[in-house]
C-alpha cells in the first residue's frame, strides 16, 4: 500500500479526506484525468469530480480505483466514511446522527414519508427536491448521505430496527411509477433482513396516537432510551425519561394496532401490484 501523509486538520474532515487521497494517489502515478478514464474504464469529468469533493461517485467505481492503485480496499472504507459523514447534514441533526450511529437498536414511526434508513436514492431525491432546501450538486451530496446511512443496517453488527408506516406512507407513491415500484421492492427485501421488521397502521385503524408525528426511539450501549421528534420544519432530541416514556407508550399503542409483519407484507405486495398495472385507458 502507497505510503499514508500525516492527517492534517483539513483532511479529518471525512469527504475532503477522501478527496484530498485521490488527488494524492493520481499525482504519485503520474496520470492526467483522461489517463486515468482510460485506464480505470470511467469517463474522466467523474474522477474531475470526485477530486474536487463535488460527488463521491459509486461503489464500483472506488473499488475499481482501489484495484488500480493497489491501496486494499482503504479508498473504500473512506469513501463509506464520507458517505456517513456528519458534517454533511444541518446542524439541528448532528447529535441525532451521533446517536444513531452508536444505537444498539432503533425503533421507527412514520406519519407521512419513510424513513431515510428504508429510502432508495429516488425517493429520497424526489423529497429533498418537493422540500426545496437543497438543489444542483448540494441535492446531490445530501442524496448521497442520506443512502451512505443505509450503511448502519447492513453488516453483522447491525443494530436491529423497526419502523411502523402509517398506511398513508404507502399509498402516497413517487411521480415516476418505475421509481416507485423499485422504492416497494427495496421496503419487501429489507423487511426480509434478519434486523429489520416493518410493520403497517392501515387506515382501518382509525384516529390514534402520533397519527402526525415521525419519531424514532434509539438505545445507545448505556441502556437508555432516547427519542427523535420531527416535522416537516424541526427535529428535537428528547432525553428526559418522563417525555421519552409518554412517547414510549404512545408508540407501544400503535404498535398494538398494527398489522403483523406478515400481513405487511402482503399489504406492501399488494401496493407493489397496484402500482404495476397500467392505467386504464
Amino acid at each position: 500500500m502507497p505510503a499514508r501523509r500525516v492527517v492534517t486538520g483539513r483532511s479529518q474532515e471525512p469527504r475532503k479526506r477522501f478527496a484530498e487521497e485521490l488527488r494524492k494517489l493520481r499525482a504519485e502515478r503520474g496520470d492526467s484525468l483522461r489517463r486515468l478514464g482510460e485506464v480505470v474504464g470511467w469517463d474522466w469529468s467523474l474522477f474531475s469530480k470526485m477530486e474536487k469533493g463535488e460527488t463521491l461517485g459509486g461503489p464500483e467505481v472506488v473499488q475499481a480505483l482501489d484495484t488500480y492503485y493497489g491501496t486494499s480496499g482503504m479508498l473504500l472504507v473512506l469513501w463509506e466514511l464520507a458517505l456517513g459523514d456528519p458534517t454533511q447534514f444541518k446542524e439541528r441533526y448532528r447529535r441525532y446522527m451521533a446517536l444513531e450511529a452508536e444505537a444498539i437498536s432503533l425503533w421507527h414511526y412514520a406519519a407521512y414519508v419513510l424513513p431515510g434508513l428504508l429510502q432508495t436514492e429516488a425517493y429520497a431525491r424526489t423529497l429533498m427536491e418537493s422540500e426545496g432546501t437543497f438543489e444542483g450538486d448540494e441535492l446531490t451530496r445530501q442524496v448521497e448521505a442520506r443512502m451512505g446511512r443505509r450503511l448502519l443496517l447492513e453488516g453483522d453488527s447491525a443494530p436491529t430496527f423497526r419502523t411502523i408506516l402509517s398506511e398513508t406512507v404507502l399509498r402516497t407513491p413517487l411521480p415516476v411509477r418505475a421509481q416507485w415500484q423499485e422504492q416497494l421492492e427495496h421496503l419487501l427485501t429489507a423487511g426480509d433482513r434478519r434486523n429489520i421488521t416493518i410493520q403497517v397502521v392501515p387506515h382501518a385503524a382509525g384516529l390514534y396516537a402520533l397519527a402526525n408525528t415521525d419519531v424514532m426511539f434509539l438505545k445507545p450501549t448505556d441502556g437508555r432510551t432516547v427519542a427523535w421528534v420531527e416535522t416537516a420544519y424541526s427535529g428535537e432530541v428528547v432525553e428526559g425519561t418522563a417525555a421519552v416514556d409518554q412517547l414510549q407508550h404512545r408508540y407501544d399503542v400503535v404498535r398494538d394496532l398494527a398489522l403483523s409483519p406478515a400481513d405487511s407484507r402482503k399489504l406492501i405486495l399488494r401496493t407493489l401490484e397496484e402500482a404495476s398495472c397500467e392505467p386504464s385507458i
